[in-house]
């Protein structure tokens, strides 16, 4: 399984950044996938996730309202529309897949494949 990030950058506070990241793979067809950040000198936390066999979708708490997980399942990827950015939205966002595509996990260790991970900068 292979995951690649892409649309991180450097945004100004209130702007926008639109998230893909394109899995390939035999397996990856059914995994579960989500979206996870790490900033600096903190721990990764969940962002969101996406039922990848379904129409729901989870969030943290920071990020509900704002931004919105989507998928093109024809095309294995996901991705995340982030508006009305903060600074504290600065981080590398990684996506994550693994287990049932059934299921939307908002835990780490319940994925097995990663990705490197977009760095997102935003600016006061």
């Amino acid at each position: 399984v292979q995951l690649v990030e892409s649309g991180g950058g450097l945004v100004q506070a209130g702007g926008s950044l639109r998230l893909s990241c394109a899995a390939s793979g035999e397996t990856v067809r059914t995994y579960a996938r989500g979206w996870f950040r790490q900033a600096p000198g903190k721990e990764r936390e969940f962002v969101a996730a996406i039922a990848w066999f379904g129409t729901t979708a989870r969030y943290a708490d920071s990020v509900k309202g704002r931004f919105t997980i989507s998928k093109d399942n024809a095309k294995e990827t996901m991705y995340l529309e982030m508006n009305s950015l903060k600074p504290e939205d600065t981080a590398v966002y990684y996506c994550a897949a693994g287990g049932g595509g059934q299921n939307m996990y908002d835990t780490a260790e319940e994925y097995t494949d990663w990705g490197k991970g977009t760095l997102v900068t935003i600016s006061s």
